[in-house]
């Protein structure tokens, strides 16, 4: 009978098994072919994040005086950054949209992944690098991966030393600190350079299609004596190839330090870069047979057949970690074109002609004076000073100048900075400021914003569907591996009258999460708002006999437009769930106020009850109130108290506007009332307007009196809503 072989281990190192060993040597020497191959690609590189850090290339013809460098390439590239990221990320904070399979909203999953998109810090640290590189390189490139960090904080404690007891003459030992270890984990995203990146094989469209195909994908990882020995602790390297990596790391080759981006990003910080003691190392992602199956498997290659190590993927989500995707796709090709390649030439001549004009500049300052050396012997004493005196005839002297060719200079600039922007798509609109230039008509700022719009919804999209949405799904199923405990995030939407704090347990993957990065849907979807309300309205004036068999529910829809135009934070306040106005006991509340928390009243409160348990609590210990939270809730109660005792006296159910309607109201399920439909809304279509009351939906506004606006008033044009396009004047 057959033995059977123990099953693989994620953690077991494959890179000792011979068969193992030998495909991945085939691999390594395909990657390092390949790495030559992309050589001039890195190189060109290199040379546009020269021109994007305003450092001098060798392809500069004029070589004078001035040393300038317009920068060109920088703002364009910095204009899109700055719109694209702002669209990416709307001022409303909801970024993140969940679909699940069994049709329920996931109100927790949502908070979750908004708490991680936070943690990583994509708006402030990951997207604009990543924007920036994928202008400059042609290629959106991030690794994510699982952080865990632990370090120990020291506080003190919450109970007070008893000294009572103490005999005159003992010391209390009083030690009011204690020390706790905390855990900060969650996804990270690594914003990797494209010369850092090999996906074999290159016309592969994207990497699962490479990996399928029976290719690789390759990071370049630049490693310190820390980072290998940290390695070998993690069992990602193994121990004796480790040690002798550490033992060759002496100096980089020459050309691998030429190759590394981040040398030039460092360079251009300021920063002083020694290579030395750094170790290259290759991390390939690619499929081997492991006991009969075929999985996916992550090696590190040393160089000169040193294979550091090889497991199987660390994570469940069996996929490569790499999420790559060209800035515009390329027929055939797996990577894009930098956007900025069209435009090297044209910053290459416009560094010449500014240094031209600096100098032209510069002689026109100088005045030329031209004198006959005949009829002026004394040459030698015509001294350009204060108060000077000149011994020569003035008939025989003259003064010149030399031609301001600098101003041609500057128009020329100027025109190779329009091209640059157009060649870029970044228009007026995208500029913070245009110093000396006349402000445009009206029909030309309304252009300017559509042009706009349309060029940053293509852009965004690009990124949304490429990058965004499957990050997303990377960070719910490292969050699934990794996370053991309940985590405590912020959660906004109809779970909560406002924003609190939700408890997310352990995530069991029982069903299918749809994600989509929601910030650039809600950007683009700004404009509708009017066109939503304005369906809303037809569609609450059809009778319930045209649709038989449909029930009309309006509340998802109104919902949606409270999130869109006032965002996740104020529209649960504006548009309230009868659920969260239900009673909360009276045990929750008095810990929530010990802690400081202010607490707001709901009417269904029994008052009475509530002051009287609030104060038998605070006066059991008046040390509870010391927020003064205690005191203020209380007069909320005392000041709803009366708002219930007015509602009675003039015949009202308490509990104001969110109380019951009054019997004989008409309305449907009303006590002693009939069963009757509503009666049409004053201005609802289909019904007489009835005064100047407007339709529902409508933005009403009084007669204007005074058309012209106060003075230093902004004008109309240069303030423009997201979105929004502002109509031309006919003139």
């Amino acid at each position: 009978m057959a033995r059977k072989r123990k099953e693989t281990k994620r953690s077991d190192d494959l890179s000792t098994r011979p068969a193992i060993r030998d495909e991945l040597l085939e691999v390594f020497a395909d990657v390092s072919r390949g790495f030559e191959d992309q050589w001039e690609r890195t190189n060109k590189q290199l040379d546009y994040w020269n021109l994007f850090n305003c450092l001098p290339v060798d392809k500069q013809v004029y070589d004078g005086n001035a040393k300038l460098f317009v920068p060109l390439v920088q703002d364009a590239v910095n204009a899109r950054k700055t719109r694209f990221v702002n669209q990416i990320f709307p001022q409303a904070g909801r970024c993140v949209e969940v679909t699940s399979s069994d049709g329920e909203i996931p109100h927790a999953i949502i908070a979750l992944q908004e708490h991680y998109v936070r943690r990583a810090k994509l708006r402030t640290k990951v997207m604009p690098a990543m924007v920036k590189n994928g202008d400059i390189e042609g290629q959106y490139n991030i690794y994510v991966s699982w952080e865990d960090n632990s370090y120990r904080v020291t506080k003190r404690k919450e109970t007070k030393p008893k000294i009572s007891g103490y005999t005159v003459g003992e010391a209390a030992p009083i030690d009011d600190r204690e020390s706790d270890e905390m855990y900060d984990a969650g996804p990270t995203v690594e914003v990797v350079p494209d010369s850092d990146v090999l996906v074999l094989p290159v016309t592969a469209d994207t990497i699962d299609e490479a990996i399928q195909w029976g290719g690789s994908v390759t990071i370049i990882r630049r490693w310190t004596k820390a980072r290998i020995k940290k390695a070998i602790a993690d069992g990602e390297v193994n121990e004796d190839a480790g040690q002798t990596l550490l033992k060759s790391m002496t100096k980089v080759a020459a050309d691998q330090a030429k190759k590394d981006a981040k040398k030039q990003h460092v360079d251009a910080a300021g920063i002083m870069y020694e290579p030395q003691l750094i170790a290259q190392v290759y991390e390939t992602w690619c499929r081997l047979e492991v006991d009969g199956d075929d999985r996916l498997c992550r090696s590190f290659y040393g160089g000169e057949d040193n294979i550091l190590g090889c497991t199987l993927t660390p994570y469940w989500y069996e996929r490569v970690p790499l999420i790559s995707h060209p800035v515009e796709k390329v027929s055939g090709v797996f990577k894009g074109i930098s956007k900025v390649e069209p435009v090297a030439s044209i910053q290459v001549y416009a560094n010449d002609i500014i240094n031209e004009a600096a100098d032209s500049a510069t002689y026109a300052m100088l005045p030329i004076i031209m004198t006959d050396p005949n009829q002026n012997p004394r040459i030698n004493s015509m001294v350009i000073d204060l108060g000077a005196i000149w011994e020569t005839s003035p008939e025989h002297t003259q003064f010149a100048k030399f031609p301001e060719l600098w101003k041609d200079g500057l128009e020329i600039v100027g025109s190779l900075r329009g091209q640059v922007f157009q060649t870029l798509g970044v228009n007026p609109s995208m500029i913070t400021s245009q110093m000396g230039k006349a402000k445009n008509n009206q029909a030309e700022v309304a252009q300017e914003q559509l042009v706009d719009i349309l060029t940053t919804a293509d852009a965004v999209t690009v990124i949304e569907q490429g990058v965004l949405n499957e990050m997303l799904t990377w960070f719910l199923w490292l969050d699934h591996q990794f996370r053991d405990d309940d985590i405590i995030v912020k959660a906004f939407g109809t779970m909560g009258l406002k924003a609190k704090m939700e408890s997310v347990p352990p995530i069991q993957m029982e069903n299918r999460y749809d994600f989509k990065w929601y910030g650039v849907e809600a950007a683009r979807n700004a404009q509708n708002i009017q066109q939503m309300i304005a369906a809303m309205n037809v569609i609450r004036g059809i009778p319930p006999q045209l649709y038989p068999g449909r029930m009309m529910d309006l509340v998802p829809l109104i919902e949606r437009l409270c999130e869109d135009a006032f965002g996740p934070r104020l529209a649960p306040l504006i548009f309230k769930d009868v659920r969260d106005l239900l009673s909360i006991e009276t045990t929750v509340e008095n810990q929530l106020l010990r802690e400081g928390f202010d607490l707001a009243v709901n009417p269904t409160d029994n008052d009475q009850q509530h002051i009287q348990d609030h104060l038998t609590d605070m006066q059991a210990d008046p040390d509870k109130d010391a927020h003064g939270t205690y005191r203020a809730h209380l007069v909320k109660h005392q000041q709803q108290m009366q708002q219930k005792m007015a509602a009675i006296t003039q015949g009202a159910q308490p509990g104001g506007q969110g109380g019951q309607p009054q019997q004989g109201s008409g309305w449907p399920g009303a006590p002693g009332g009939q069963m009757q439909p509503p009666q049409p809304t004053p201005g609802m279509a289909g019904t007489p307007r009835i005064g100047m009351m407007p339709r529902p939906g409508a933005m009403p506004a009084g007669p204007n009196a005074n058309p012209q606006a106060p003075t230093g008033s902004i004008p109309r044009d240069a303030m423009p809503r997201a979105g929004a396009v502002p109509m031309p004047r006919r003139m």
